[in-house]
């Protein structure tokens, strides 16, 4: 797996800013030419600049995977409309929660997803007919209930917060289908997500990043 070393408006905190699923990568807007350059090359998708909730912080907003995205319901009527028609072959909805932070609250490849305990039933049943999985549930990873911030997984592995016990992992592998290692982003981050932007094709990782935090998810994502 290629992975590269990127910075965004002078942040290691990459997965705040963007978003990405193996068709598209939701970025800022006015975003650095080299971070598309580095989109191009490592994740190969087409790239779409947005804002969500009147916000540079896509990554945070966004959650989502080949089959849908999820936005918040502060999400503008406009906003919408504009990524409606950019991903055209994705099913966009808006979930009416008072949880807003989608990227921080779900973590989800194309097979599952775990989610935010305290998401309704309601909820529960949009996020699952919107992202398209088998299987969704509600739990912690590392005793965190912001699951989204302490992973990341694509449908060929995932990297989960260094504190996940050997029965979290078996659990969520056998959600998600993939593989599931533990690891740090950032010189010892637990917050994987912040630090990391990935899907099949490669992987972008915050600039002060180390060598063995990069060799760990390659291992974990698929070399």
């Amino acid at each position: 797996m290629n992975i590269k070393r990127v910075s965004i408006f002078g942040t290691d905190n990459i997965g705040v800013y963007i978003f990405t699923n193996n068709k598209y990568t939701i970025v800022p807007k006015g975003v650095e030419k080299e971070v598309k350059d580095a989109i191009s090359e490592i994740l190969n998708t087409e790239i779409i600049e947005a804002e969500i909730s009147r916000s540079f912080i896509i990554g945070i907003y966004i959650t989502g995977n080949d089959n849908g995205i999820l936005l918040p319901k502060t999400t503008t009527s406009d906003e919408l409309k504009i990524l409606k028609e950019n991903l055209k072959d994705c099913r966009v909805e808006v979930l009416n929660s008072r949880v807003t932070a989608l990227g921080n609250t779900i973590l989800t490849n194309n097979n599952g997803a775990v989610i935010y305990p305290e998401f309704t039933n309601a909820e529960e049943k949009v996020i699952k007919e919107t992202l398209g999985v088998d299987e969704i549930k509600k739990t912690r990873i590392a005793q965190m209930i912001t699951v989204g911030s302490v992973g990341v997984v694509t449908n060929k592995g995932g990297l989960v917060h260094i504190n996940a016990s050997e029965e979290e992992l078996k659990e969520l592998e056998k959600l998600f289908k993939v593989k599931i290692d533990i690891g740090t982003v950032n010189f010892g981050s637990v917050f994987i997500r912040s630090g990391l932007i990935a899907n099949d094709k490669g992987a972008l990782v915050g600039s002060s990043t180390t060598g063995p935090e990069i060799l760990r998810i390659q291992k974990a994502l698929g070399e």
